[in-house]
């Protein structure tokens, strides 16, 4: 036998846990924000625009019921948005790094400059806030760090390869970190979700197969023609990612650290990611 025995009837429950969601005002992490929110965490809800972080903390808690959900604007994409949010929650026990930005360009047409943001906001931005927290969790003695990471970890899209490229750099990251507090009671993990139904990803369809169609058409022929290794057959909505994520923010998932886990409904081909 290993480690402490739990109770088989599963109910998370974070209450006492401060959770912080990068990139939580709509999208993916607002869905992550929410389910911590239900399940009694303190959340800390960020976005770049002082007016949106204000109003999805808002909806937040009058969705959930819980008055402890704040909100701290921020670009964590940069160095200074990073020392904001740090300086405004600077111990924190779980921590989500979700903000990130993607945009199809052909590859050989990208410069320099575009390399170095998409660098800058999907990977840094978790780095620096991952450098100050993580430590501070592993002297505690618990904590849960989560890279939002993607299937384009995994099979880059030949669309938008710079995207693909932070993706698989997190997932790197996230291995790295892990392995450097093993023992601690704190655990590193990546989730790679596949395609989902965001409002950044439905304006990326819609772009892609037309605004002329019902967005119900346009999602089928998304799925078929671009993602047809799609076990569901259709997005991913926003819940079903975030409910892996509360998993393994929780107490029930203390074995699992360093690993890259799929929320792509089997987009990705393979046994092991």
């Amino acid at each position: 036998m290993t480690g402490e025995p739990v109770d088989s009837d599963m109910h998370i429950d974070l209450t006492g846990r401060t959770a912080l969601v990068t990139g939580s005002t709509s999208g993916i992490g607002h869905a992550i924000a929410t389910s911590f929110a239900g399940a009694g965490a303190r959340v800390v809800v960020n976005g770049r625009d002082e007016t949106r972080t204000r109003e999805a903390a808002a909806r937040i808690r009058d969705e959930t019921g819980n008055p402890e959900v704040h909100p701290v604007a921020a670009d964590v994409g940069t160095e200074e948005g990073a020392e904001k949010i740090i300086s405004a929650e600077p111990d924190v026990d779980i921590l989500v790094n979700n903000a990130g930005i993607f945009a199809p360009q052909p590859v050989f047409e990208i410069p320099d400059a575009e390399w170095r943001r998409f660098f800058e906001v999907n990977v840094l931005s978790g780095v620096r806030l991952a450098r100050h927290h993580t430590p501070r969790m592993a002297g505690r003695g618990w904590g849960r760090v989560i890279f939002i990471s993607s299937d384009s970890a995994v099979m880059p899209p030949t669309e938008m390869v710079h995207y693909g490229m932070t993706k698989t750099a997190q997932v790197a990251v996230s291995r790295g970190m892990a392995q450097s507090v093993k023992g601690t009671g704190v655990t590193v993990n990546s989730v790679l979700p596949g395609p989902t139904l965001t409002p950044g990803v439905e304006q990326f369809i819609t772009s892609l197969v037309g605004d002329d169609i019902p967005f119900a058409e346009a999602e089928r022929r998304f799925i078929a023609e671009s993602r047809p290794t799609s076990l569901l057959g259709r997005l991913i909505r926003p819940e079903e990612v975030a409910n892996l994520v509360l998993y393994v923010s929780s107490e029930y998932a203390s074995a699992t650290t360093g690993a890259a886990l799929r929320a792509d409904g089997g987009v990705i081909p393979t046994l092991i990611p």
